[in-house]
């Protein structure tokens, strides 16, 4: 992390604080990787494990720093609650970056997933940082937009919108007007303020949600995770938030395709073939004359469990 003295709000001691929980919850599985080749599009690699009795699907989301999402869709016959000693697991930790401009945040959305890629001037250029999210659920559904860090705050006050206190009065959980900072607080430690009114990205003190549509448009992530990125991001640092369910792209020779639900929910079978189809043309438009095999790549596109798999090789015939 850059520990270069920060704006008054975020001072360095609170800079530091925010690095040593990072490393402390998350050095082992830290999802920061160097940016591929260029012409490649490929960063990390699947990790294969086997359960210990007491593990569940959320505590292993958390360990190996991936959504709960991810880890059902990867692993659709496993049990999330009680999978049992010994059974086989995939940590889905490989992903095909999205097709936007490779600068500040992006957020896609269907993903559940955010990458950072730092500025030339940071000690990180060259690399990528990706977290896994928890996004707005029904009827909250966090808006696409481009946008930026315009505030950031450590221990933040929340003070819920009337809309918000009106649902949980009706629940039974009235709120008051302003949740102090604390263990309470669904802000968690740390927010990144955007330029879009009312939304933020912010820890949780919920962190079984990463992974699932549970806010009220929010963004949320593990407390290690936010820790990690208020300590990475200055202010004024881009994001764009996108919807790409279906990446595709290169490692070296070969092509990739990953996909994801369209909905974000894992719920709604594909509905429409274009979007993988376009986005499938235009990859392979410099590549002329690679063979793809597009019933591999259909299979893929309606299995949606979030991996990529190869679907074509560049023959080189020089």
């Amino acid at each position: 992390m850059t520990l270069r003295p920060r704006p008054a709000f975020c001072s360095l001691p609170a800079v530091i604080a925010a690095f040593a929980l990072w490393l402390c919850a998350g050095a082992v599985q830290a999802a920061m990787y160097d940016m591929p080749a260029e012409g490649s599009d490929v960063v990390g690699k699947l990790q294969h494990i086997e359960t210990s009795e007491e593990d569940t699907f959320v505590k292993l989301a958390r360990r190996y720093n991936v959504g709960y999402r991810e880890l059902r869709l990867a692993n659709p016959d496993v049990d999330p609650w009680l999978p049992g000693e010994g059974t086989p697991v995939v940590i889905p930790t490989r992903y095909v970056l999205p097709d936007v401009a490779r600068k500040g945040i992006v957020i896609n959305i269907p993903e559940m997933r955010l990458y950072y890629y730092p500025p030339e001037n940071s000690e990180y250029a060259g690399k990528v940082v990706t977290y896994p999210l928890g996004i707005g659920r029904e009827g909250w559904s966090t808006p696409l937009a481009k946008t930026s860090i315009v505030r950031k705050k450590a221990d933040p006050t929340w003070t819920p919108p009337a809309s918000i206190r009106a649902e949980h009065e009706k629940a039974g959980d009235p709120l008051p007007a302003v949740v102090p900072a604390g263990p309470d607080n669904p802000l968690g430690q740390h927010a990144l303020y955007l330029g879009l009114p009312s939304y933020l990205l912010h820890g949780t003190n919920k962190p079984a949600g990463i992974g699932l549509k549970v806010s009220h448009g929010c963004i949320r992530l593990y407390p290690e995770d936010i820790a990690s990125l208020f300590a990475l991001v200055p202010t004024g640092t881009p994001v764009n938030i996108i919807s790409q369910p279906y990446k595709i792209g290169w490692e070296g020779n070969t092509l990739y395709i990953e996909s994801h639900p369209p909905d974000a929910n894992g719920d709604a079978p594909v509905r429409s073939f274009t979007p993988w189809v376009e986005k499938l043309i235009s990859a392979t438009a410099s590549h002329p004359d690679a063979p793809v095999d597009w019933d591999r790549a259909q299979s893929v596109v309606e299995n949606t469990d979030g991996m990529p798999e190869p679907i074509g090789v560049q023959i080189n015939n020089d």
